[in-house]
């Protein structure tokens, strides 16, 4: 396998997906609590981003096994195991590599932080193999956009800021005496969590929207995804929605001065999202329109990545 083979095994460009909740939780760090860790960054990036990749390789593999369409758009296209004749031998190594590297640095980061980290990424792990392998794979059910969602746009925002903060006290947990204690600063927990809300729609949308164009080749591949179940016409429902609760949530954080003024450019591109929302509901096809999906993530979570980091360097080396 060479170096383009495995980049389109692991569909690399879709790496945006983990990547920018991952940014935007180190600004957001960095913003409201003053604090970064160089080292806790590198080793999360690279734990991130192998699990991330493995995850991506893992599900071409079970559709490429579990395929019960072998044409059409989406298979010896789409579908890099195929596409580039790779052996199943060296498609198994490269998941099983992946996933070791993850699991090392993952635990490397556990050491220099706490349990917490430790429990959240055991579970994002689970979660993320379980996405694509296993008797019934959280793909081919209507909660993966769901737990893509959270995981990939909540989980991965709230550990990229723990991981700089972990000693803050912002959730701790003991065991004396066979007692666990939880603590647990709600307000902090919470204001983390409004602030993951635009990243978790990018993602769950980006999801959903792979299932709107592919619902017919899903029901002949027996995946009874979220739009199988609802039909195209709800599902399109859900897609704005999404987008629209992103943007009522950006504008409350703004208003309360939890988010920083200048991601009013986040607002701002409401009116390029849903110029993108109507394109996708008129025409939803795979090959055409679905990268709507991931331009509107990129351009709303984008938006705030520019308005933190200009907010930063404002208030860092001009003020």
């Amino acid at each position: 396998m060479n170096i383009k083979s495995f980049l389109k095994l692991v569909e690399i460009q879709t790496k945006a997906a983990s990547v920018t909740p991952f940014i935007l939780g180190s600004l957001i760090v960095v913003y409201r609590f003053n604090e970064f860790n160089l080292i806790n960054f590198l080793w999360m990036f690279i734990s991130l981003l192998c699990i991330d990749m493995a995850t991506t390789a893992i599900n071409n593999y079970m559709d490429y096994k579990k395929a019960v369409r072998k044409y059409g758009y989406g298979y010896e296209v789409h579908n890099a195991i195929v596409k580039d004749n790779i052996k199943e031998s060296h498609v198994i190594t490269v998941i099983l590599g992946l996933i070791i590297t993850a699991v090392i640095f993952g635990f490397i980061l556990f050491l220099n932080t706490d349990i917490i980290v430790l429990i959240l990424g055991a579970i994002s792990f689970v979660i993320g193999i379980c996405y694509s392998f296993g008797p019934i794979p959280i793909s081919r059910t209507p909660f993966g956009e769901i737990l893509s969602g959270f995981f990939m746009g909540g989980i991965i925002t709230f550990l990229s800021i723990y991981i700089h903060i972990s000693s803050s006290g912002i959730i701790g947990v003991s065991l004396n005496e066979a007692i666990l204690s939880l603590n647990l600063n709600i307000k902090e927990v919470l204001y983390i969590f409004l602030l993951a809300i635009p990243a978790i729609a990018g993602i769950a949308n980006i999801m959903l929207a792979n299932n709107i164009c592919d619902r017919e080749d899903d029901i002949e591949n027996r995946r009874y995804t979220m739009p199988v179940y609802v039909g195209n016409d709800n599902a399109l429902k859900v897609f704005k929605w999404t987008y629209y609760i992103a943007y009522i949530d950006l504008f409350i954080l703004i208003i309360l001065g939890i988010e920083p003024l200048l991601s009013i450019l986040s607002l701002a591109t409401f009116i390029i999202v849903k110029k993108n929302i109507k394109v996708f509901e008129k025409e939803h096809v795979k090959s055409k329109t679905f990268i709507l999906s991931v331009k509107n993530f990129i351009i709303i979570n984008g938006a705030r990545i520019i308005g933190y980091a200009l907010t930063l360097a404002i208030t860092k080396f001009i003020l």
